[in-house]
């Protein structure tokens, strides 16, 4: 059998002059900003002008542009490759959707209808489940298909934030930064949310608060010290807590090594490369850190490869794990196989 799958990530600008486009793309997402149309659109397109300028600057910092599609393609071919290895019987092709930027599901359902596939599997590159994210492509990706009256075999991989491949990808990331460390903190930073997403229904805190206890109780050290804040706050909204600047700032004033752990990123970008190497050890410079640290996000590391392979070929061994929900909050994509999920 053939089978497609999509992997789904932001996107982020390829040129200076696209920064602006970038971003009204992202506002202009309902997902993003709950409006009727006639409302988002013109405040998507006030917003992104206004953050543009700011914003150029941090991808200049990059060198003009995000690094996020070349290295979800790194992932894409590694991934293939390894499904390809693992799975004789099947035929595995990867395609990259970003949400925001090229390559767009508009453009990348025409590859897949060339390719032919028996069955599509859907693979967010977000472990943990939000609305505005997973939840975003996935409607996307639907929306097209039906635009194009394309009808297949479908499956969806919505989360993983539990996955044991997972889980040691982290882990072992981060014992690699601190097994010769003294007198840290360990920082796990996951871009926020509003308030009110999570108060709507939206899994996303929670699951990140199981990512992190399982990689914590898979460090298995009873006197690491530790904790879970949230980055990228923007807007006049109410957000998650605690911010991740807030805790640098009372670490380093304490004198601690900081460790930075990106939870919800699998590859560098913006956010990773700028706001946390640069902006945030500034912030913590200036209030007296000493040394500095950020592990890296897990891009091709070997046991995430893994995850996201057996993911895909142990799908239909599902069953969903309420525990990765708050009380009362049901899998929000209602998938009758959803890999929310543990195998057994």
């Amino acid at each position: 059998m053939k089978k497609a799958i999509i992997l789904f990530n932001l996107g982020g600008p390829d040129k200076l002059e696209n920064v602006e486009p970038f971003l009204f793309n992202l506002f202009n997402d309902p997902a993003i900003l709950d409006l009727p149309t006639l409302l988002r659109y013109p405040l998507a397109k006030l917003i992104s002008n206004r953050r543009a300028p700011v914003a150029k600057k941090i991808y200049a910092e990059l060198g003009g542009s995000s690094p996020i599609l070349k290295l979800t393609k790194e992932q894409s071919d590694t991934l293939e490759i390894k499904l390809n290895q693992t799975q004789e019987e099947d035929e595995y092709k990867c395609f990259i959707i970003m949400r925001c930027w090229n390559p767009r599901a508009k453009d990348v359902i025409k590859d897949v209808q060339l390719y032919g596939p028996d069955e599509v599997v859907l693979m967010p590159l977000y472990p943990q489940y939000s609305a505005a994210t997973s939840g975003s492509s996935i409607k996307e990706w639907k929306d097209v298909c039906r635009k194009n009256n394309y009808h297949v075999k479908t499956s969806t991989i919505c989360c993983y934030p539990t996955d044991q491949n997972f889980i040691n990808a982290h882990t072992k990331e981060i014992i690699k930064k601190i097994k010769d460390l003294k007198n840290f903190k360990l920082i796990f930073s996951a871009h926020g949310l509003p308030e009110k997403n999570i108060k709507k229904g939206d899994p996303y805190q929670w699951q990140v608060e199981q990512s992190v206890k399982k990689i914590v109780e898979n460090l298995n050290d009873e006197n690491l010290d530790w904790i879970l804040s949230y980055q990228s706050r923007v807007g006049p909204l109410k957000w998650i807590g605690p911010s991740t600047e807030t805790i640098i700032i009372e670490n380093s004033k304490l004198g601690k090594h900081i460790v930075l752990v990106p939870i919800a990123f699998v590859s560098e970008h913006s956010e990773t490369l700028v706001e946390l190497d640069i902006e945030y050890k500034e912030i913590a410079d200036a209030n007296g850190c000493k040394n500095y640290t950020r592990v890296p996000a897990l891009g091709i590391n070997e046991d995430f490869i893994k995850a996201m392979s057996e993911l895909i070929i142990k799908k239909n061994e599902y069953k969903i794990n309420e525990d990765l929900y708050p009380p009362k909050i049901q899998c929000p994509s209602n998938f009758k196989k959803c890999p929310c999920l543990n195998y057994e």
